[in-house]
């Protein structure tokens, strides 16, 4: 390689103001030389070579392009070798050829790049498939077949359909492979995958030894979804290598690029051996559409060729290539172009000596012409052709193929469109872009299986798991370390994992180590941030699931319910002789007998003008009222209503005297008969309003919530490390340096209480977690370990690890409670809200009608100079409506016009109307005498 940046060095210092002899200038000659950089003895150099040549018969045959003029192209063999692809290419630029075909190489395309962009001539390659190959840094060098980008899109995205998280990529060790596995990772990264392990494979004739060294490595890594971008020669052998190791066996996938289907395309039929080594392998090709033209051009290769070698996508992206050329110089020639060469004169001046580098020819035009090729559009082979503003093809795709027998099925299509499908790309193409419903058909995987590989194992070179549990010093029954051993470890989460583990369909090598100081509980979240360092791979114990912690690690199902609860000393409460006034609060009291005064005042007035019974003397009617408002707490009232509108409000108030009575009694009956236990603290709000002292435990979340999430200050919190730390804070109480309360997780909490009776849990549980067991991001034993914990719950091993560790004490079981809340007034204000409406629409239709009555049957008087005196006799007048006894005749006449018996006619009792009679003379005569 040296030799040749040493052949290249005059070249790539020409200045930016050569001087310029030109030769050769015509404006349509009668040959149009093209050159082409092949490898004859390669895959897909065979196939190539075929195709150009019947693509320049097609061209020069083809009258409509390219008249008078004809298209000659040179190709020329690298024999497979990067040093002589890059001999060919300057051979070239000696021969005044306007572009040049290739190279297939993508290591000769990055040198050749350079040489064409200096002379101006394009390079058009229909095989380079380097990613990095970018028209930014070469701008002759044209792509006419899709790049490796692509590819590696593609196989990321069928490693994520399938939920694999790891790969493995065994890769070419040159341009071509690195750049293609470093696109690939870039592509899984997007997909939160990676590559955990990849080997390259030096260039040049493979040795069986070394693929053997690179397989026994890969053998013992974790992941089992192997990648493999090679060339054909090195690749067969990693198959056949692998077949020998038994990789080629249940459990592992292979994805193999799009080297492997240009050999199935196009060699002769596989020997057995070769066959059986590459059976369930996955295989991506290029995906040209399927049209008249192709076909008729694969049946007359067949003709052509006897089917060997057979037609490949590349030789139909070569086929294509040249009709490309063809179009853009018949645009170039249209637009006035020439062909026109010329020599550097500073060439000469470097002495080149006997490499007669001052042979090599710019070619004037080649901008032009440059133009012509990016802005050419046709329908090729392949398909539409036509290039985007990045100069890449357009609708990229891909067939994935399964290996199968003696053949292969096609399982889908990728395109960067709309991902994986069953449907060809070129229906999807016509549809609005939808990724959400990616779909392939089954796959025979190796060793004949149709159950998808899980894609992972524990790796077989001795290392174990890391697993950080945490050295507990109080609560020792969820997780403590044996006492004596520096590894050993027990307690309900421990055997939890362990269960769990065992039902695993493999075996997982572990080894636990202690996270503390073993003097005091440790910090939970530091032993969850030592996953994300690589420090532990993963992380066992009683560790809450929290926001803040699932965004670094993975979780597995949670093993046991979780959540902050708040945790109070409490007080028995006897009934006492003012029991009966606990069920209701004082505001609600208050409400309650006012709402009874004000019912007995409107049901007064709706009956006076109509009722007997609600008229007489003051003193009378004023009990009268007392007596009925509160004769209805018991339904006792006498007291008919007459009139309609007092009958409702009545109704209503009877309803919600019901309610209200309902209530009172059941409250009143759980007071004498439940043990009731009081608290000052309610719960998390209580807390959250007061300024007292907050336990919590050390090491805990609850520290975090309380001051980030609940914004309560931190000098308010108290660490309490353990059981007897919480009991005795609690009965010591604020006063004396303790806490008014503790927070903590249910857990801790349910048996801390299993031998504490002083103390209680007070309102709900505030947080819903659980517990789990720490993985890192994307680790599949997360997923597994989870169905494991499912199985668990699901036949009673769970239930019965929690009986065997956590079993309470008959304290926990106590029947006592802690005082309920009251019955508080938004309780019932929508009763009283519909009552007190009722009232008012009921004296907004009384006033009505006395108003009317007023304006009908007032005497038309007014004082001359309408002085405040006419006025007042209008309000004595309406005081006098409101206060006078109705005519019983007119109610009488009208109960009889609408079928309704007076009341003289339901009752004839003399006594009782000699008596009414009296108690309306007094009444009128009072009401008299108060108005004036």
């Amino acid at each position: 390689m040296r030799r040749v940046w040493l052949l290249l060095l005059p070249v790539l210092f020409l200045g930016a103001f050569p001087s310029i002899f030109s030769k050769n200038v015509t404006s349509r000659p009668a040959a149009v030389n093209v050159g082409a950089v092949l490898a004859f003895d390669s895959t897909i150099g065979r196939v190539a070579k075929i195709a150009i040549e019947e693509a320049v018969k097609d061209v020069n045959s083809n009258s409509s392009i390219l008249p008078g003029t004809k298209l000659v192209v040179t190709k020329q063999n690298t024999n497979c070798s990067g040093f002589f692809g890059m001999v060919e290419v300057l051979q070239f630029m000696k021969t005044d050829v306007v572009a040049i075909l290739g190279p297939q190489s993508s290591v000769v395309a990055h040198i050749a790049g350079l040489v064409a962009s200096e002379l101006q001539v394009p390079l058009l390659s229909f095989a380079a498939t380097d990613p990095t190959l970018s028209f930014l840094e070469f701008p002759y060098f044209v792509r006419t077949t899709q790049s490796d980008l692509n590819q590696m899109s593609a196989v990321a995205e069928l490693v994520d359909y399938y939920n694999w998280k790891e790969v493995t990529a065994i890769y070419l060790d040159d341009d071509y492979g690195r750049n293609a596995v470093s696109a690939l990772n870039d592509k899984l990264a997007e997909r939160r995958c990676k590559i955990s392990y990849k080997v390259g494979i030096p260039p040049g004739p493979a040795k069986r030894s070394d693929i053997m060294d690179i397989l026994v490595k890969v053998a013992l890594m974790e992941s089992r979804v192997i990648v493999l971008h090679v060339t054909p020669e090195s690749g067969f052998m990693v198959f056949s290598v692998a077949r020998y190791l038994t990789m080629m066996g249940n459990g592992y996938v292979w994805i193999a690029t799009d080297w492997l289907s240009s050999v199935l395309d196009s060699a002769s039929p596989l020997s057995s051996e070769t066959r059986e080594s590459l059976q369930g392998v996955l295989v991506l090709r290029q995906h040209t559409a399927d049209s008249d033209k192709k076909r008729a051009f694969a049946s007359r290769w067949n003709r052509l060729t006897g089917g060997s070698p057979g037609l490949n996508s590349y030789g139909l992206y070569a086929y294509d290539s040249v009709w490309l050329v063809a179009h853009a110089l018949e645009a170039f020639f249209q637009q006035g172009g020439v062909l026109s060469f010329s020599n550097d004169s500073r060439i000469n001046s470097t002495g080149s000596g006997g490499l007669h580098l001052e042979e090599l020819s710019i070619f004037n035009n080649g901008p032009l012409l440059l133009k012509n090729i990016l802005q050419t559009s046709f329908v090729g082979l392949t398909g539409p052709f036509q290039f985007n503003s990045d100069r890449c093809l357009i609708h990229p795709a891909y067939d994935i193929i399964n290996v199968v027998g003696t053949g292969s099925r096609r399982i889908g299509y990728w395109s960067n469109y709309s991902g994986l499908s069953t449907l060809p790309p070129e229906q999807l193409y016509e549809r609005a872009p939808n990724r959400s419903s990616q779909q392939l058909y089954g796959v025979i995987w190796p060793g004949e299986t149709l159950s998808k590989p899980r894609g992972w194992v524990f790796p077989n070179n001795g290392k174990q798991l890391r697993i950080g549990v945490p050295d507990r010093v109080s609560f020792r029954q969820f997780v403590s370390k044996v006492r004596g051993t520096d590894n050993m470890f027990k307690g309900f989460c421990i055997d939890v994992f362990v269960a769990a583990v065992n039902l695993l369909p493999y075996a997982v090598p572990y080894q636990f180590f202690p996270f503390g100081n073993g003097s005091a509980n440790p910090s939970y979240t530091e032993l969850v941030n030592l996953i994300t360092t690589g420090f532990f791979d993963a992380a066992v114990g009683d560790i809450a699931i929290v926001t803040n912690r699932t965004t670094i690690v993975d979780f597995t199902q949670p093993y046991a319910a979780s959540g902050l609860v708040v945790v109070a000393p409490f007080r028995k409460l006897n009934t006492g002789a003012w029991a009966f006034l606990r069920p209701f609060t004082p505001r609600m009291w208050i409400v309650t007998g006012v709402f009874f005064l004000v019912i007995g005042s409107v049901i007064w007035i709706l009956e006076h003008r109509t009722n007997d019974e609600f008229r007489g003397p003051p003193r009378q009617q004023l009990m009268t009222i007392l007596w009925f408002s509160f004769s209805t707490l018991f339904f006792a009232h006498r007291e008919n209503t007459a009139s309609t509108l007092g009958r409702i409000v009545l109704i209503i108030w009877l309803f919600v005297v019901l309610i209200i009575n309902s209530s009172y009694t059941a409250s009143l009956t759980s007071i004498l008969t439940v043990q009731q236990l009081s608290s000052p603290i309610k719960g998390i709000d209580s807390l959250i309003k007061g300024d007292e002292p907050i336990g919590f435990q050390v090491g805990s979340f609850a520290e975090h919530y309380l001051t980030k999430e609940l914004g309560i200050s931190r000098s308010r919190l108290r660490p309490l490390g353990s059981p007897d730390a919480y009991a005795k804070a609690l009965k010591d109480g604020p006063g004396k340096g303790g806490v008014a309360a503790l927070v903590d997780e249910l857990p801790y909490v349910e048996l801390f209480l299993s031998s504490q009776c002083s103390f209680r849990i007070v309102g709900p549980e505030f947080t819903k977690s659980g517990w789990g067991f720490a993985f890192p991001r994307d680790s599949p034993l997360a997923v597994d370990l989870s169905t494991a914990i499912l199985a668990l719950s699901e036949n009673g091993d769970l239930q019965r690890i929690h009986d065997k560790w956590l079993m309470q004490t008959s304290c926990s079981s106590d029947s006592a409670e802690i005082e309920s809340d009251r019955l508080h007034l938004k309780s019932f204000w929508g009763l009283f809200l519909v009552c007190g409406i009722a009232c008012f629409i009921a004296l907004f239709i009384y006033f009505l009608q006395i108003l009317h009555q007023l304006y009908h049957t007032a005497p038309a008087e007014s004082a001359p100079d309408g002085s405040s005196s006419s006025r007042s006799k209008r309000v004595q007048r309406f005081l006098s409506l409101m206060d006078e006894k109705e005519d019983p005749s007119k109610r009488s006449k009208k109960r009889k016009v609408e079928g309704v018996p007076s009341e003289n006619d339901r009752d004839s009792n003399p006594d009782r109307d000699n008596r009414r009679r009296q108690m309306g003379i007094q009444d009128e005569q009072q009401s008299s005498a108060t108005i004036a």
